[in-house]
């Protein structure tokens, strides 16, 4: 965002190269903390084996934690995938995995990322070609080796097409948002009242009812 609605990063300030950090798993307490930190649009970036996670709770008979981010107000899932041959199979087995599961297809965004400079192959080409009609964008992002290296702290010195992708992503994500809750989003959650001896999973299960 920008102009009157600045954007923020919430960071460990930790060097590029060191481990991430342990962050909770449950998709409730991440909306909890946009409700507590009054953010109208939170981007959370999360290490999240997809198609497993689908996979595992169709067999165990329970939501999952792709189910559960997707059941979240106004959420908008996007699936990272390499825009390659096995990125492309994989994704393809993600979205039937999905599709079986019965996950919004239609409300999920994809980014393809290529690893490398040059045009994308015919088989990814083919493939991004049979998913668009199943999910709401697919967005191809450019290689960018300053991401690689420097992750996003010099935004000065990424190229005109990585911004651009940006753009596009963010783009595609809210033109989701709208085709599915309206032009006019709701307000900003209300962060879930605490009371003396609530527990930190209390707090999870209320927020999930927050908006």
């Amino acid at each position: 965002m920008s102009g009157l609605h600045p954007w923020q990063v919430m960071t460990d300030h930790l060097p590029w190269h060191s481990a991430p950090l342990p962050l909770p798993e449950a998709p409730e307490a991440w909306h909890q903390l946009a409700a507590l930190g009054g953010w109208q649009a939170v981007v959370a970036d999360t290490v999240h084996a997809f198609t497993q996670d689908v996979m595992f709770s169709r067999h165990a008979g329970s939501a999952g934690l792709s189910a559960r981010w997707c059941s979240l107000p106004c959420a908008v899932p996007v699936l990272c995938a390499a825009a390659t041959g096995d990125g492309m199979a994989a994704l393809q087995t993600a979205v039937m995995a999905a599709e079986a599961d019965g996950l919004p297809l239609a409300r999920i965004v994809v980014a393809l990322v290529a690893t490398g400079e040059g045009r994308l192959s015919a088989p990814v080409k083919a493939g991004a070609t049979m998913l668009q009609p199943k999910v709401a964008s697919i967005v191809h992002v450019p290689h960018d080796e300053r991401i690689r290296s420097h992750g996003l702290r010099d935004l000065t010195r990424l190229k005109t097409r990585t911004l651009a992708a940006g753009r596009q992503l963010a783009e595609a994500v809210l033109s989701s948002a709208h085709a599915s809750w309206g032009e006019t989003l709701p307000p900003a959650a209300v962060p879930a009242a605490y009371t003396e001896g609530t527990t930190h999973r209390g707090l999870a299960e209320v927020a999930d009812h927050a908006c």
